[in-house]
């Protein structure tokens, strides 16, 4: 017999959970419209390299959390950990940026191997914007404000932080990687194996180690600030400044930061207090190099990514369904019409409840349990008289109504 359980990691979306799950994403893309975006949407798995090169190989992703395998054909595979590389890879594939800025929005089911928790599932679902081609300070302030306006839409925006950072350009990057591989070669003997590898081939993501050896050895390393050259600091407080005219409250985190090379400039992290450890609702970047590193044109670019299990977790109980209208048909010659009528009203653009059988008190029932807001019943005088009764089930008051101006009525 067939083992019927879900996979370890993995959920069915169904009932109060897929409306929940529904009301995210479409709230996210009905905001995102308005700022200019459109909507895109890659396929679940991709060429390796393509995640390999974009989040590096000595990155805790790619080398142990990503489902990788070899398909009939002998390619290497990967079911996608994130977008933001899918959606690169589309772009130049596609020859998309004719006429840059390109404003994205794409939202669907990421994939990652990794212990189960509150709000994060091996199989997980994502929204995320990306803007490709624009270098300009508004385009990271445009998506922290889209981010932000999205939390306060769904109404799960109290309590939340916005921390923003400065990794810098590459050049304050760099000096700022010659400063951290001076300081850990002092503690080369006390970081882990694998801190120890990323000291020559990735210092940055020592800055990322969960090891807690390493944790007490990254709380003295040298700041990033020190390294910032006049360029980044102005990009910054343009940033800065740009979010405070628009009145959104933020801290500054100057241990914000994202290892890989590509990523410039600003970092941010919406922050709640409401999930335990897993704080982070929605994380994202200035990714200026990663266009040229997976083998496209050098593209500037910045964007986000939300958990839409960990928001959906935020929601002050289930989004209300729209209230459906019953059909209640009284004998077999009203059965025949009751299914005429609700192919009429639902092609109105009406949301109709009818039953397949039953007694007509059965029916009712049915009506309360699917919380309608009106009834309407139709029987052998009703069919000779060309009426029916509509009747509102919250107030209790029943009237006729001519059979053909009922959709106006209702």
């Amino acid at each position: 017999m067939a083992d019927v359980r879900t996979v370890r990691g993995t959920h069915d979306l169904v009932g109060e959970d897929m409306q929940r799950h529904r009301h995210v994403t479409g709230t996210a893309l009905e905001i995102a419209e308005r700022y200019g975006f459109g909507e895109i949407s890659t396929p679940i798995f991709e060429f390796t390299e393509i995640f390999a090169r974009s989040l590096g190989d000595t990155s805790d992703v790619v080398s142990k959390e990503m489902y990788t395998f070899e398909d009939r054909g002998g390619d290497s595979l990967t079911l996608r950990p994130e977008n933001t590389a899918g959606v690169a890879r589309a772009v130049i594939s596609g020859g998309l940026l004719q006429s840059p800025p390109l404003k994205l929005f794409y939202s669907g089911p990421m994939f990652r191997y990794e212990r189960p928790q509150k709000g994060r599932m091996r199989q997980f679902h994502q929204i995320g914007v990306e803007v490709i081609g624009s270098p300009d300070a508004k385009a990271d302030i445009e998506v922290i404000a889209l981010g932000w306006q999205i939390l306060e839409a769904l109404g799960v925006n109290d309590g939340i932080t916005v921390e923003i950072n400065s990794l810098g350009d590459p050049e304050s990057r760099n000096a700022y990687r010659e400063k951290l591989v001076g300081y850990f070669s002092g503690y080369k003997a006390k970081l882990s194996a694998d801190s120890q590898t990323r000291l020559t081939r990735n210092p940055l993501r020592i800055l990322d180690s969960k090891d807690e050896g390493d944790r007490e050895i990254v709380a003295g390393a040298p700041p990033l600030g020190e390294s910032m050259n006049d360029a980044s600091r102005d990009f910054f407080a343009r940033v800065q400044d740009g979010l405070g005219a628009l009145d959104i409250a933020f801290t500054h985190n100057r241990n914000l930061v994202r290892g890989l090379d590509y990523y410039t400039h600003t970092a941010f992290e919406f922050t709640t207090d409401r999930l335990g450890a897993q704080s982070a609702v929605l994380a994202g970047g200035r990714y200026d190099g990663l266009m040229k590193q997976i083998g496209g044109p050098d593209t500037p670019g910045v964007g986000w990514a939300s958990g839409i299990e960990r928001l959906a977790l935020l929601l002050q109980g289930a989004p209300e369904r729209p209230r459906p209208v019953a059909i209640v048909p009284i004998g077999p010659a009203a059965e025949a019409e009751a299914e005429k009528l609700a192919f009429e009203l639902r092609r109105a653009g009406h949301i109709i409840e009818l039953a397949y059988k039953g007694k007509p008190g059965q029916r009712m029932k049915k009506a309360d349990r699917a919380n309608a807001r009106l009834a309407i019943t139709i029987g052998d005088d009703e069919l000779a008289r060309g009426v029916v009764k509509l009747r509102d089930l919250d107030k209790g008051e029943e009237r006729e109504v001519m059979r053909a101006g009922l959709p106006a009525a209702i």
